[in-house]
């Protein structure tokens, strides 16, 4: 696979990895608050120490993988509103998915976030995208499928550590991305 690019320019968005001086923004922007995070599959930063964590572990990904963890920024105002990224599983496949902060939910961010996604992933050889979402969050749903997401059939657990220890119900979407 080929090296993702360090800068994506959207419509309305830029696109950049992590770096060691958004730790604050990222925690209380978003990593920190316990609705944003409530259907995600990792835990709720409770310290910015946490979030300094997870900047060691997405410079660990940029250095091991062809891609990584990107941060979602307007381009009017340069304001942080979440984060996507890429993880890949192989050679051919790899995971995808999104977070935004409150203020940013309604406005299509994640679908136009998701849509650079896929343009990634397409041009670094990626041929199948896959993206895990909790059985009860309608507008993951609504966004997976808006960029050409297809729900795999049935249902399986997994963790959801801000709701609860206990595994829970999740959809399984795939995207084949090259033709």
């Amino acid at each position: 696979m080929k090296k993702a690019p360090q800068r994506i320019e959207t419509a309305r968005l830029l696109l950049t990895p992590p770096m060691a001086g958004d730790a604050g923004a990222i925690f209380s922007r978003y990593a920190s608050d316990p609705e944003v995070t409530r259907f995600l599959g990792w835990p709720r930063h409770r310290s910015v120490a946490e979030t300094e964590a997870f900047l060691a572990f997405s410079a660990q990904e940029w250095t091991r993988a062809p891609a990584g963890p990107y941060l979602i920024w307007s381009r009017p105002g340069g304001v942080l509103l979440g984060a996507t990224g890429l993880v890949a599983v192989d050679a051919g496949r790899a995971i995808t998915g999104y977070v935004l902060a409150q203020d940013a939910w309604g406005k299509g961010y994640a679908t136009e976030a998701l849509h650079a996604m896929v343009e990634v992933a397409r041009g670094i050889g990626v041929e199948q995208l896959n993206a895990v979402c909790h059985h009860q969050h309608r507008c993951s749903w609504r966004v997976l499928e808006k960029c050409g997401f297809t729900r795999d059939a049935g249902t399986h657990l997994t963790g959801f550590p801000n709701l609860s220890p206990v595994e829970q119900a999740a959809f399984s979407y795939t995207r084949r991305v090259t033709p």
